[in-house]
């Protein structure tokens, strides 16, 4: 008899976040033994997550299953977890689009969709959010490229450019693009008062702020912001307040117990000269078309999440929002200031009825296979 039960894993670099790749058919199929399955494989609940995979990091602490399709009009099914660090618990009620980056090259590589030179274009269901994306795969040779002379803000290096299309993904929880229907509310915040605010739903809902409204600039550092506690505990109290008007949770606590990681929170301004925290480097104002700071589990992200900013590329395109307000661009090209540097989605939006449809809203990533064998549990 064996103490230890091994599990066919890989780990993939997706965008600005790494996650551990697992079969569906390799889980157990009863959902409370899965999610004891992957806490166990990732080390947690433990701030060090010292005897697991993960890398007591919220952009390192990620899962994604892939499954073959239930859906079609789609590939391959795909289920994302955010992992907690220090609580026994896996959010599974929203996408994370950096993670979504590496499921197409995942599928490709293990003959889960033919490849076809050069691009292969890969239909993804998520089942998060029952949305389809398409991630558009460079290959050569029957496996997904990965060098390339494409750069992400936040990764090392370069690779092979793999393009995401979440244009069918508006009204990923809340099947509307507005789930109030309202450009802006005004929200009633314990300890604060009034506070305008955007809730938009495409890819992942997020709440909007402004970063003057808050008593903010804009361009803080993760750390800086990370060190204030009392704006922390604001910005928990704000998302927490969105999270129970669009039905995501029940009041602030519920939000904050049981929905961690969405609706995600972010706070833009106009742009502004600001430098990338990891290198030093200058970004000038004329190099994007507005600042945001996103927080992600109750921190801030450290560059920019995949599947906020295919969010915050929409909001900038509806008009009448927090971000369209501060967006400098008429174009369907939006460049979002990071703390890391800047991100660009190209988004498409044409007035249809009383609201707006999204007809493209994609943004370029890269994505390498990092290690691939076995996880071993204890069982």
């Amino acid at each position: 008899m064996t103490e230890q039960r091994r599990i066919r894993c890989a780990i993939l670099r997706a965008g600005t976040s790494k996650g551990v790749f697992l079969m569906e058919n390799d889980l157990s199929p009863e959902a409370h033994q899965r999610d004891q399955e992957i806490l166990a494989i990732f080390g947690s609940p433990d701030v060090r997550q010292i005897d697991g995979l993960g890398g007591a990091d919220p952009l390192t602490s990620k899962v994604a299953i892939i499954g073959p399709s239930t859906r079609s009009d789609a590939d391959i099914n795909y289920t994302f977890g955010q992992v907690s660090i220090g609580t026994k618990l896996i959010d599974f009620s929203g996408n994370c689009g950096n993670i979504s980056s590496g499921v197409g090259p995942f599928a490709i590589d293990e003959g889960l969709v033919r490849a076809v030179e050069p691009v292969t274009k890969v239909r993804i269901h998520n089942t998060n959010t029952g949305k389809i994306l398409v991630a558009e795969v460079p290959v050569r040779d029957g496996k997904a490229r990965v060098n390339g002379d494409y750069k992400i803000a936040g990764v090392p290096g370069s690779g092979a450019k793999i393009m995401l299309d979440f244009a069918g993904t508006a009204g990923s929880v809340t099947n509307k693009m507005l789930p109030t229907g309202k450009v802006v509310d005004v929200l009633n915040i314990k300890g604060f008062g009034k506070l305008e605010a955007s809730i938009i739903d495409v890819a992942n809902p997020m709440v909007f702020v402004r970063a003057k409204d808050i008593g903010l600039t804009g361009i803080e550092t993760p750390a800086e912001i990370d060190a204030n506690k009392e704006m922390l505990d604001l910005l928990e109290r704000i998302r927490g307040k969105a999270a129970a008007m669009i039905g995501m949770a029940k009041d602030e606590a519920d939000a904050l117990k049981n929905s961690p990681a969405f609706p995600m929170i972010a706070f833009v301004s106009e742009p502004q000269d600001y430098v990338n925290f990891t290198t030093g480097n200058k970004i000038k104002a004329d190099q994007v078309d507005f600042v945001s700071r996103l927080m992600y589990m109750q921190v801030t992200h450290k560059t920019y999440a995949g599947t906020g900013t295919t969010c915050t590329g929409a909001a900038a395109k509806i008009p009448g929002t927090i971000v369209n307000l501060v967006t400098h661009s008429k174009s369907s090209l939006i460049r979002i200031g990071h703390p890391a540097g800047v991100i660009d989605i190209e988004v498409e939006a044409k007035e249809e009825g009383d609201g707006i449809k999204l007809e493209r809203a994609a943004f370029g990533r890269t994505s390498r296979r990092i290690m691939d064998g076995y996880v071993y549990i204890a069982i």
